[in-house]
Formats: structure tokens, sequence, C-alpha cells
């Protein structure tokens, strides 16, 4: 179900908690059958289902009423996630030959983890010159390709993918400009390079980038998607 869908149905759920808990029966009562609906046709939980055709059965308000103000309150949560989950995007980072042999690794992982993104993805490997002209195609008629892809295979390359909502906007904030000299301080070109020939880490300039260098340095079977426990603390639903 697309993220347009789970807006939709969180907004719905967010309304429908207002209305539960005014003082109309009626609009209880209608926004509990349309959030039954929504679950329902979801098959989340025949449970609430079954409480919802309870409630319009005549038993007595009061308690249909009162779960009527909470189960709405989980509804729009349980939506609200599914939307997070939904939106999160993936990036490619690499760290070049120059931030290996500097023995640059864990600052720069560090400075992402401490972001809050995700590590899906990780490898140590030595591309080859050809290897190195596909990832850098969109740069071939430059004249210093052949240097710039010679530099690429000349030692280890970490490879990665981080995953986050915004993770390829704001990675590229926390890499900083081409050229470490115009890199504000923080960043990491800002704190650790010096100039462009050997500033140390790659990352995916857009989605579609990010999706083809993803794509040309991991095959699927080694991205790995999991729940992290430190997720509810990033993106946590108040």
């Amino acid at each position: 179900m697309s993220s347009q869908i789970f807006r939709s149905v969180a907004r719905s759920a967010k309304a429908g908690l207002s209305a539960s808990r005014s003082s109309s029966v009626g609009q209880g009562r209608a926004f509990t059958a349309a959030a039954a609906t929504m679950i329902s046709s979801r098959g989340k939980s025949n449970y609430f289902a079954s409480f919802f055709d309870r409630a319009g059965s005549g038993k007595p308000l009061m308690g249909w009423l009162s779960s009527a103000m909470a189960v709405p309150a989980a509804v729009y949560m349980l939506q609200d996630q599914e939307l997070h989950a939904a939106e999160m995007e993936r990036t490619f980072i690499a760290i070049k030959p120059d931030g290996v042999q500097r023995g640059l690794i864990s600052e720069i992982i560090s400075r992402f983890e401490r972001k809050g993104f995700k590590l899906v993805a990780i490898k140590l490997v030595i591309p080859s010159k050809d290897f190195a002209e596909k990832h850098y195609h969109d740069l071939k008629e430059r004249p210093f390709f052949n240097g710039l892809c010679e530099f690429l295979s000349s030692g280890p390359v970490l490879a990665m993918v981080w995953e986050g909502e915004g993770v390829i906007k704001y990675g590229r904030k926390l890499i900083g400009a081409t050229d470490p000299q115009k890199s504000e301080p923080g960043t990491i070109r800002g704190d650790l390079a010096v100039v462009v020939g050997r500033n140390i880490i790659h990352g995916s300039d857009g989605p579609e980038t990010a999706k083809d260098e993803i794509g040309l340095w991991f095959n699927p079977n080694e991205l790995v998607s999991y729940a992290s426990n430190a997720e509810k603390w990033v993106y946590g639903v108040n």
C-alpha cells in the first residue's frame, strides 16, 4: 500500500480520535465503524472488528465508548508507524582508499550512527578499474575521469548502505562539499580532508543515483532489513 494511502488512513484515524472524545455518541459510533473497516481491510486484527460489532449491538455505552477513546489512538499510532516505515530511504556511502588507509573507518561510521541512521549493508572490496569506470560513468567526459577511476581502484574501499528518513540529503550534509576547503567545520570532509583529490568519502547525490549505486555495489541478498532497538528513540511518535 502506498504512503499516500497511509497518510489518508492516519489522518482519518486522528480525526476520529477527536470525534470519539466529544459528547456525541453518533460521532463515536461512526468513527469506530470506519476504523474497524480500515483494520479489517488490512487484516490486522479480527479482534478489533468483532469489538466494533459488539459496540453497535445495543450493549451499555460506557464500556465501548471508553474503549473507543483508546482504540482510535492505537489505530493512529499503528498507521503512523507503517507510514514511517514506508518512507525510509537508503543511500550508498563509500569510504575511499585514502579514508581506509588513514584509519578513518570507525570515525566516519560513528558519525552516521550518532545521527541515527541505520547500517544495512557493508563490505570491504578492492574494485577493478573497469568497475570504477562503471561507478563514475556520469563523469566519463571529464578530463579527470581516468585519474579518478585509477584512484578508486588503487586500494580497499568500504562500501556501505545506510537507511533512514532523509538519509540521502542529510548524508550529503554529513559528508560536506566536494572540495574539503569549501566544506563546513563539523562535516566529514571539513574536519578530515584537505584537497579534492583525497576527499576520503563518496555519497549518493539523489534517489536515482542511490538506487543505481546500491545495485552496482551490492547484490539484493547482501542488503539486510531489520528493526533497530534505537528507532523508537529516533523516530518515536508522541
